[in-house]
């Protein structure tokens, strides 16, 4: 009897334990599904701001209502942190037009995001189709002059969106320099979607050094459908005008707000996501959704009277979407300070039903927090995964090995909306929204009893 008692303790206190978790998780969702005030900050923020592109007026009138909506939520203490982001401008409405034997077409198109513009006389030429790096290479004899069309849909078969998008956003990324390398005048790439509509997508290009940089633009996939079946019989030419420019960098600022940790106030937990989107949509999935689900938390917290253990940052980032200078500058700024950062959590895959968690961490760290599984899946996490966290704090895990996790949201109509002039607010459901919050909730109140 004497040896089993140490057994039966043990099971009682991990017993007990499990129950007083089970039960704070429950309180907490409680508070956010019936009292969240995410969908209404989501509402603001979309309606009365809008696209908030680094650089631009809205990008500094969504870091004021970041700021005031922080100090709402409760937070200890709330600053904005300074840092320097790129101003690019889309200069005006992007046009494009083909030309066949048939007569005239407009073209639904968007200017690829830091992407050099036409000017105001525009350009024509002749379109070269390519599906891969790989035929444009074996065609190169044939580019100089031509405006090339990357024809690379997503890949169907990939059930995980953002593999599809991973495979897919090279041609984005890479396209104009590795086609201007060839003597390309301009690029059309077929837009990063699986989507039925014809929105296109923008989204961020980076030019190579090496070679000229030529204007480009996403076309949406009814256009490409449609221009690939024309060029597939008879030559085609396509005139297209943007505007786009670089203007000198500006200042622009993460918004943080602080709860003060009570035992280890030393030990940092940062939530967060991205407070600038593209200028084509009001930026709801992308990454509204990822903003207000990290001020709900916080507001929630203070709602149930919780005092944490460890500082917990809730963080609106600078300029993800074309340069990720915010999530540099947090983890630049927290190493000149002796910061120590022992987790961080992002949410940046839109505001749709949460599926998993995504975790970057040792496998002993992996191990802990697989076995908290069973208490966040009743609200939608039900998975858990290594490989995950987010753009803007991975500066946090190349600097400290800061321990990563990210919200995974259902993902299937996620690609639907990104970076597209739909992503607005109409396309956010308020209830799977207010659960990415509980789930998110639960996980950074499980680090901050627990530790990793």
């Amino acid at each position: 009897m004497k040896r089993l008692l140490p057994l039966l303790c043990t099971f009682v206190f991990l017993h007990t334990s499990a129950q007083t978790d089970s039960t704070w998780i429950r309180r907490v969702a409680n508070e956010i599904l019936t009292n969240g005030q995410a969908y209404n900050n989501l509402r603001v923020l979309t309606k009365t701001i809008g696209g908030r592109l680094a650089g631009s007026p809205q990008m500094y009138q969504a870091e004021d209502w970041g700021f005031k909506a922080l100090q709402t939520a409760g937070s200890d203490n709330t600053w904005k942190q300074a840092c320097m982001v790129p101003h690019w401008v889309r200069g005006g409405t992007d046009q494009a037009q083909a030309l066949t034997a048939e007569g005239k077409r407009k073209l639904d198109v968007v200017a690829l995001g830091n992407s050099i513009g036409t000017g105001k006389q525009g350009l024509k030429s002749e379109v070269l189709m390519v599906q891969s790096f790989e035929e444009l290479d074996a065609k190169k004899d044939q580019v100089a002059g031509k405006i090339v069309f990357f024809n690379y849909p997503f890949n169907n078969t990939m059930v995980r969106t953002f593999e599809a998008y991973g495979d897919a956003s090279k041609y984005r990324g890479q396209g104009p320099s590795r086609a201007a390398k060839y003597g390309a005048v301009g690029v059309i790439v077929r837009s990063m979607s699986h989507s039925t509509d014809n929105h296109p997508h923008t989204g961020a290009t980076r030019y190579d050094s090496l070679y000229n940089k030529i204007p480009a633009v996403a076309i949406g996939l009814q256009d490409a459908n449609w221009l690939a079946e024309r060029i597939a019989s008879s030559p085609v030419q396509v005139s297209m005008k943007t505007l786009g420019t670089f203007l000198p960098d500006v200042e622009g600022h993460n918004v943080i707000g602080e709860l003060k940790g009570t035992e280890f106030p030393n030990e940092i937990i940062t939530v967060g996501g991205h407070l600038d989107s593209w200028d084509n949509c009001e930026g709801a999935h992308d990454d509204g959704a990822g903003c207000v689900q990290t001020i709900e938390v916080l507001r929630a917290f203070k709602a149930i009277g919780y005092q944490p253990k460890r500082t917990i940052r809730f963080v609106l980032f600078a300029n993800e979407e074309n340069g990720l200078r915010g999530g540099a500058k947090y983890a630049e700024e927290a190493k000149a300070k002796g910061e120590k950062h022992i987790f961080a959590l992002e949410s940046d895959a839109g505001g749709f039903s949460p599926r998993a968690f995504g975790f970057t961490m040792s496998d002993e760290q992996f191990q802990k927090v697989s076995a908290w599984r069973s208490l966040i899946a009743p609200y939608g996490c039900s998975e858990f995964s290594m490989g995950g966290g987010g753009a803007d704090i991975g500066p946090l895990n190349r600097t400290f090995k800061t321990p990563l996790a990210g919200l995974q949201p259902d993902s299937q109509r996620y690609f639907d909306y990104h970076h597209a002039r739909n992503d607005t607010f109409e396309a956010v459901n308020k209830r799977e929204l207010e659960l990415g919050a509980v789930n998110m909730a639960a996980l950074i109140w499980l680090v901050d009893r627990y530790g990793l």
